[in-house]
């Protein structure tokens, strides 16, 4: 199975036998190569009935639910990994999210697609509409994502409220990056948090 290159680097960087909570699963592929790989205690929640299905059939534990509103339900504390992928930037209240990510997981994963990534840039500047890329492939009308958000949107949000980031990769298709010009060079962006 070839993982999505953000999903990639999670599943890399999980520790053997964690417990890890997908917020916005998806399919549960993410969960089926953690549970396969590394005998990972993967549970999920996914708002849409249609992915819930196919994560169960894929014999993962996954409940239907809102990251805006489901979050609140479970304990503090109750894994050592809570993962965001590419859901961030389609949460109604995405500060509260990622206060409810630190306070049930030790560790939270969060990726994004980076706005301010210089193809992005060029399109609303030559042509003077929104962008539909490789990494953002729908029109503005068509898209789930409601908060678009930049690699240092996130890294000041992240340190305004003093969350300590323990790792950071960038992404552009496949490729990793390095730290420079991120902001500018990255369409993706997958960070480790902890409080």
């Amino acid at each position: 199975m070839s993982l999505r290159p953000d999903l990639a680097i999670i599943a890399g960087h999980v520790a053997q036998g964690a417990r890890v909570l997908d917020i916005g699963c998806g399919d549960g592929e993410l969960m089926a190569e953690l549970r396969d790989r590394s005998g990972v205690d993967a549970r999920g929640l996914e708002i849409d009935v249609a992915n819930v299905s196919l994560a169960v059939a894929r014999g993962l534990s996954v409940v239907q639910g809102d990251a805006d509103t489901d979050l609140v339900y479970y304990p503090d504390g109750a894994f050592d990994y809570a993962i965001l992928s590419q859901t961030l930037q389609t949460a109604r209240a995405p500060d509260k999210v990622l206060t409810e990510l630190l306070r049930i997981g030790d560790r939270a994963f969060v990726s994004f697609p980076n706005f301010a990534y210089w193809k992005v840039r060029w399109g609303l500047f030559w042509g003077g509409r929104m962008p539909v890329t490789p990494a953002l492939p729908v029109s503005w009308y068509e898209t789930e994502n409601i908060h678009q958000l930049t690699i240092d949107d996130f890294r000041a949000f992240v340190a305004e409220r003093g969350i300590l980031v323990e790792n950071a990769w960038f992404l552009t298709g496949n490729r990793r990056i390095s730290n420079a010009a991120a902001n500018l060079r990255a369409e993706h962006a997958v960070f480790l948090l902890r409080r």
